[in-house]
């Protein structure tokens, strides 16, 4: 009996984060926007978007293993990602969208990194994905760009 109890709060659990409509995954608070700006647009003029609600479309490319906590889109352009990061536990997306199509929206944020910090930064990221870094490679200060995420579709 309790392991009914616990499979069916599991499956509350589940449905609450993510309902199912058709083919479409739905996270968080979905998407409201109609109006999408493409990933390259939001990098080549992030200072006018910064603080404000965007939304943008691309391929799941990677998601967060240790809390789902984030998925990366790939732009419309060779080599162009953009993160977006939801608040740990409020959403979280499967290692499974990886390679679906996804519709996110939130505010895009920017963040200034010392190189001290920006050497941290890589690390942990590193560090998730289990790859190497090398500190070399940040050479100063930088500002990064990511999504602070209310919502996805996902199909």
């Amino acid at each position: 009996m309790k392991t009914a109890v616990f499979l069916c709060l599991a499956a509350l659990s589940v449905s609450a984060s993510a309902q199912d409509k058709g083919t479409e995954q739905v996270y968080g608070k979905g998407v409201v926007s109609t109006e999408l700006v493409s990933i390259s647009s939001l990098l080549d003029n992030a200072s006018t978007f910064v603080g404000k609600t965007v939304a943008v479309e691309g391929k799941v490319v990677d998601v967060c293993a240790k809390r789902g906590c984030w998925i990366e889109l790939a732009g419309d352009r060779p080599f162009e990602k953009m993160r977006v990061k939801v608040d740990d536990g409020v959403i979280v997306f499967p290692m499974e969208l990886r390679g679906k199509t996804a519709r996110a929206e939130g505010t895009l944020e920017a963040i200034d990194l010392t190189k001290e910090d920006a050497i941290k930064h890589f690390e942990h990221q590193a560090e998730e994905k289990g790859e190497t870094f090398d500190p070399a490679t940040v050479t100063g200060p930088m500002k990064i760009y990511r999504i602070k995420g209310t919502g996805a579709i996902v199909r």
